[in-house]
């Protein structure tokens, strides 16, 4: 037999029983003489106790333990739980119900702490948001409310305001239609129209879009030493190319004067391929690198925002690989550089 604490109710009680039946009866025996009494004082002692004992637990422990488990499961009980209440659990050693009990408050404690995190998120997400409205609508506002005062009648200054308006017009336009994209996104309503192509003609093609940046800072940008040969994936082009144009975009802003950024392009297991954009640029602290997807995140407040964009292009990135069902990756070290790195399907027949 099992150790008591392991044992069923219907268990228990018969251990119990027992446990009261045979000294009693072996002390009716001995006062007796009679083996017959004593074998009758111990099969009426054993099952009266056995049936007080047990539905004295069925009554009132096992009915708490009933409530207990319908106050986990947050329902009325259905007819089959009804079923599982009186036939099933009854089953169920003490051990067994306490872990069924401690499974639920641990899950209980991970969806409160996920929905701290969330909540946190929730206004961290709100709060950058307004911000990045207020700045742009802010600064129109003061070239309008400035020219309606007077400074219309100045060409110079009438065109530079109306150019620095139209500018933060444009970024408007660009965080909406960031927002509009990544919600699509989210939904999963932007279909996907895979297709094969080569990953390196894409890359070189978007190091030739890229080029007066690039230049601006003297980077150069390379496709890594053995990397070469044409490697086919499957995917959607025009999506792939967002989210390397965001890459290497990136990989500029941050980068550093007369830097490099190398593109390695590596077939790893006949079912996918990994590409990385590398480079040699401030690097990203490693307290900042599980958070740089999400949206509206950046490590440097005043900086990332000097440097323009919407602070959505990563999130959109990361959308974007996790609908064609593969992964996006960082690597980072300050003053080293920044290597970020997705996959994605290799070519299909």
């Amino acid at each position: 037999m099992s150790s008591a604490k392991n044992l069923s109710p219907r268990q228990l009680a018969a251990f119990t029983a027992a446990i009261l039946a045979f000294p009693i009866a072996i002390g009716i025996f001995f006062l007796t003489g009679n083996w017959q009494v004593g074998l009758g004082s111990l099969l009426v002692i054993f099952a009266g106790g056995y049936w007080l004992i047990l539905v004295t637990m069925e009554r009132f422990i096992y009915r708490k333990i009933k409530l207990i488990y319908k106050l986990i499961y947050h329902t009325k009980a259905t007819k089959k739980e009804e079923m599982y209440f009186k036939y099933i659990l009854p089953q169920k050693s003490i051990d067994e119900v306490r872990a069924d009990v401690e499974a639920w408050g641990e899950h209980r404690i991970r969806e409160i702490e996920l929905l701290r995190q969330n909540e946190a998120y929730r206004k961290e997400f709100l709060q950058n948001l307004a911000h990045e409205f207020k700045t742009p609508i802010f600064a129109i506002q003061g070239y309008v409310d400035t020219l309606l005062g007077g400074a219309m009648e100045e060409e110079a200054i009438r065109k530079r305001f109306l150019e620095n308006t139209s500018k933060n017009v444009d970024r408007l336009v660009n965080l909406m239609n960031d927002l509009d994209e990544i919600s699509k996104l989210e939904r999963g309503e932007q279909l996907l129209a895979k297709q094969n192509f080569h990953i390196q003609d894409l890359i070189k093609e978007i190091y030739d879009s890229l080029s007066i940046k690039t230049q601006a800072k003297n980077i150069h940008t390379v496709i890594k030493r053995g990397c070469e040969a044409p490697i086919t994936v499957f995917a959607d082009k025009e999506k792939v190319k967002q989210v390397l144009i965001n890459l290497v975009e990136n990989a500029t802003k941050y980068g550093k004067h007369n830097g490099n950024i190398v593109a390695s392009i590596y077939d790893t297991d006949d079912q996918h391929v990994l590409i990385e954009i590398s480079d040699d640029g401030i690097g990203i602290e490693e307290e900042h690198l599980p958070r740089i997807f999400e949206r509206f995140y950046r490590t440097d407040t005043a900086r990332s925002r000097d440097k323009g964009g919407t602070g959505l292009g990563l999130a959109i990135c990361k959308h974007i690989i996790e609908a064609h069902g593969q992964s996006i990756h960082v690597r980072s070290t300050p003053d080293v550089g920044t290597t970020i790195g997705f996959t994605l399907e290799s070519k299909r027949d």
